[in-house]
């Protein structure tokens, strides 16, 4: 094998001489790192003849390969008389440098004598001194440790370093060939574009060859992961970059991706592509423990992860969740921390924002020189807005200072005073403060920072000790990771941050909130070569750009919808969804969910902008359909023919469902009209005799007799979601869809005769004197929803089903976004509400921030992530070119121009029921 290797003395050292286990979370997180200052303070003790950050090359020749080694070191310093030179190798952390032993870190040898290989080497030098200089950040502690080595000594251990990399070496420089011709011979993978596909595509092409970035709305049906991956992947081929990082925050998108890849593979590119899949998802124990006494697969992780790493490498190209966990438990190895290391390897990384942009997990071994040849391809970036505020912000309480204080009485009685000094400066904010409530500061809280300080360095010192462990060595783990947070927060905090400060009884609780979060979302981004933000609800742009860190000089594009406006019809029902108005129009939104499934029989999701409102309209809608009867049990009798609780199985009628939200989203989504406050009755005690399968409590509770039922009306639906949580979080219910249907009152606007409906499905007819009936099934999302449940409800969608299916959401939540029911599986969307976000101090915060910037603030806070939800619901609806679907509009802002100019151009073709003419805006 011949060809170039540039590789750093760093890459190089980590790679052959890491060895041993996977250290515990604390010390992973806390692990020895150059630190800038500590760095510097030890510097500025150089003598005037001494260099700092000195930069070394040296090629080296094996098996064809010439391998280029490069580096900085630390320091160079000289004698007075010039016979000696040493290279200082520094190495910084909080912890205490005393209990570093000299063997301790073989790596940190095999850099420092890289280092003075390559000088003795450029200089003629025949030996050596290497000094290792551990120094303790905040105290300044040193510990330093020097050798000398012969010219040969460093020589062969360099060469050894090198022939341990060469096989590692010899795989890239392989798949890189076969890479680049491959992607010479690719054709674009479908027979041909979509329309706008190939403007989109030659677009995110222009950007990576530009080197800028690029704000994309490219509409549902334009194949946006084909049109992003296949320019990049040519743009590989042609030299412009060596690698591509694919970001989302969603499963089912993730999945895209990888489909993308495996496509392209089948029409002949070879190209390795590795997913990251969260610790906790992909660990192979019940509990996510990493000490080596614990888990065998961190136990001597890294004595067999280069193994592991050239096996999979060798033999794979598309390395999702299941192959990763193959070839860790072939070779005992973490599945997580291996999908790393293979990640640094790969060619295309799929993953979540986090790995690129949040400063506690960005990928950090990532060098400058591999930044500047790669480029981010950023997946539904309009959730990266919220996502940003929630990477660049840091939350405090008092109550776990005060628990340690207590914990470490008697045991450690540093940590118990740092501990003690925070409770006591929070109890002291608290009596200044006076009276409880929420209140926000500009600045962070005087005195704070230091004393955190402290208490992280107490906390290091007892983490690193031997043998510890216990609910109390839990805690202070937990804190010392919040603590850290906190003051790395606080060292971003400008004038796009305040403080939110919420004083409750004896506690307290202190939270540094980004506002604006572009500034820093443009810093993690700094030094690749291209970003493309593209999403199919990328709109306004110039709110996009503002807050995703756009600029004067990148580029937009918006993609027309590449679909028949025929295929879509938009009605706009104007009822007012206002909170203040939602009890006198959850009756007429019923009726007219009733008048939709009659006339046009199919499947259905209808969006609410919150978990209460739904169930109420749920329940309302569920008690109007069973007819006369309503007021009777469920019992197979009045008109119902099947009531069904699932369980995690899906086991119920042969079909499982499932419900929730992500926990960004467990709040629900209220309205601007709200005052604050949360959604009530969500859950019932475990006392309530509700079971966690109920729609509005007419569902058999599992843990009661079968003959038993549960009734409610329509004004308990809040009580949904009662019961013990090992119980199933989904419901179902099957009921005879009556064919006649009441006329809507005045607030309903009319009503319109139902087309008769025929009769099908399953169960029974009526004996009621109805002209007609078929089956309805009603689907309700529930919070938290398990995955398989996520997937047994949308495998309720079916298209050969012969009965009617209504599946009731939550804007915002896991079915409104990245979810793909095409054809006959989705008939129709209805969306209640312009989706604003639920009004509170943060929103409130937000809103006056932009206000005082001269930007619109309620827009920037309320409607623009509010009708965005809106989009991504009803983009559910028409995915190919052989869909055709209605869409429901409902609330009358819907009407005004504020929210109507932000309508995709294809939904403003809208009918009002009640209207002859079509408006179009």
């Amino acid at each position: 094998m011949s060809g170039e290797v540039r590789i750093s003395v760093r890459t190089l050292v980590e790679y052959a001489y890491r060895s041993g286990s996977i250290e515990s979370g604390f010390r992973t997180a806390t692990a020895l790192t150059e630190g800038t200052k500590a760095h510097q303070k030890v510097q500025q003790t150089y003598g005037d003849s001494d260099r700092k950050e000195v930069f070394l090359q040296t090629e080296i020749l094996l098996d064809g390969m010439v391998f280029v080694l490069e580096g900085r070191c630390d320091g160079l310093l000289f004698d007075d008389d010039g016979g000696e030179v040493t290279i200082d190798e520094i190495k910084s952390s909080t912890g205490d440098p005393r209990l570093v032993e000299e063997n301790r870190h073989p790596v940190h040898w095999a850099q420092a004598v890289c280092y003075a290989y390559m000088y003795a080497r450029q200089n003629g030098r025949e030996h050596m001194r290497v000094q290792l200089t551990y120094v303790q950040v905040g105290t300044e502690e040193q510990q330093r440790y020097v050798r000398e080595y012969s010219y040969d000594e460093m020589e062969a251990a360099v060469l050894e370093a090198v022939r341990l990399y060469a096989p590692y070496a010899a795989m890239q420089l392989q798949n890189r060939r076969e890479r680049d011709a491959s992607i010479r011979e690719l054709p674009f993978p479908y027979p041909a574009y979509r329309e706008g596909q190939r403007q989109f595509a030659g677009s995110v092409y222009k950007t990576i060859k530009d080197g800028h970035k690029l704000f994309a709305n490219a509409p549902t049906g334009t194949g946006k992961t084909i049109s992003t991956l296949f320019p990049s992947v040519k743009a590989v081929g042609e030299g412009l970059l060596q690698r591509i990082f694919y970001l989302t925050a969603k499963t089912l998108t993730r999945t895209a991706a990888e489909e993308a890849f495996s496509l392209m593979i089948e029409r002949g590119l070879h190209m390795r592509t590795v997913t990251l899949t969260a610790k906790d998802k992909i660990c192979f124990r019940e509990e996510v423990d990493c000490r080596k006494e614990m888990c065998e697969f961190a136990d001597g992780y890294y004595d067999r992860v280069n193994g592991a790493v050239l096996d999979m490498l060798s033999h794979e190209k598309l390395m999702n969740r299941s192959v990763i966990e193959k070839y860790a438990r072939k070779h005992k190895v973490c599945p997580f921390e291996f999908s790393l290391d293979a990640a640094y390897a790969a060619d295309a990384v799929i993953c979540d924002y986090n790995y690129i942009f949040d400063p506690k997990v960005y990928l950090k071994r990532l060098p400058e020189e591999v930044k500047k040849q790669t480029a981010l391809l950023i997946d539904e970036a309009h959730n990266l807005v919220d996502r940003g505020r929630e990477m660049f912000s840091a939350e405090l309480t008092k109550a776990p200072f005060l628990q340690l204080k207590r914990d470490f009485k008697g045991r450690n009685s540093a940590v118990e005073a740092a501990a003690k000094a925070v409770n006591d400066y929070f109890i002291a904010f608290r009596k200044e403060q006076g009276s409880g409530g929420s209140f926000v500061l500009r600045e962070v809280p005087e005195d704070l920072p230091g004393l955190l300080e402290a208490f992280a360095q107490q906390a290091e010192r007892e983490l690193s000790a031997p043998g510890q462990g216990g609910e109390a060595q839990e805690l202070l783990l937990d804190t010392y990771f919040a603590v850290q947070s906190f003051l790395r927060t606080a060292k971003y905090y400008d004038e796009r941050y305040v403080t939110l400060a919420e004083v409750q009884r004896s506690d307290v609780r202190l939270k540094l909130l980004c506002l604006d979060p572009s500034a820093l979302l443009a810093q993690m981004g700094k030094g690749y070569r291209a970003h493309v933000f593209f999403s199919a609800t990328l709109s306004p742009f110039s709110y996009y750009m503002d807050m995703l860190g756009g600029g004067e000089d990148d580029y937009t594009v918006a993609i027309p919808w590449p679909f028949r406006q025929e295929q879509l019809d938009v009605w706009i029902e104007p009822l007012s969804t206002r909170y203040k108005d939602r009890d006198k129009t959850k009756l007429p939104i019923s009726r007219l969910l009733g008048k939709l499934v009659r006339e046009k029989p199919g499947n259905y999701l209808v969006f609410f902008p919150s978990y209460e409102y739904m169930r109420e309209v749920a329940a309302l809608f569920l008690e109007q359909e069973r007819g006369p009867q309503s007021g009777a049990a469920v019992n197979g009798e009045a008109g119902v023919t099947e009531a069904a609780s699932g369980t995690a199985s899906g086991a119920a009628s042969g079909d499982g469902i499932e419900g929730g939200v992500t926990d960004t989203e467990k709040a629900g989504w209220a309205d601007d009209s709200i005052s604050g406050g949360s959604e009530a009755g969500l859950n019932n005690g475990p006392g309530s005799g509700l079971s966690i399968g109920t729609l509005a409590g007419m569902v058999t509770d599992a843990s009661t007799d079968p003959g038993t039922r549960t009734e409610l009306t329509a004004g308990d639906a809040g009580g949904i979601a009662g019961g013990s949580p090992e119980k199933s979080h989904f419901e179902a219910v099957e009921v005879l869809l009556q064919d006649r249907l009441p006329a809507l009152d005045e607030s309903g606007g009319g009503s319109i005769p139902a087309e008769e409906a025929s009769s099908g499905g399953s169960g029974d007819e009526t004996g009621s004197g109805d002209r007609g009936s078929r089956m309805l099934r009603i689907l309700v999302q529930q919070p938290s929803m398990p995955e398989e449940e996520r997937e047994s409800f949308l495998a309720s969608f079916r298209a050969d089903s012969s009965r009617t299916l209504i599946g009731f959401a939550v804007m915002g939540g896991i079915f409104s976004e990245g979810i793909d029911l095409r054809g006959d599986r989705l008939t129709g969307v209805v969306v209640v509400g312009v989706g604003l976000p639920q009004v509170g101090p943060e929103r409130n915060i937000i809103k006056e921030h932009f206000d005082r910037d001269g930007r619109s603030g309620f827009d920037y806070a309320y409607v623009f992530p509010g009708m965005n939800k809106v989009m991504q619901a009803g983009g559910r609806l028409i995915r190919t070119e052989n869909d055709y679907g209605t869409l429901v509009l409902i609330d009358d802002r819907f009407l005004q121009r504020r929210y109507q100019s932000l309508l995709p151009p294809e939904w403003r073709h809208f009918t009002i029921p009640g209207q002859k003419n079509e408006r179009t805006h």
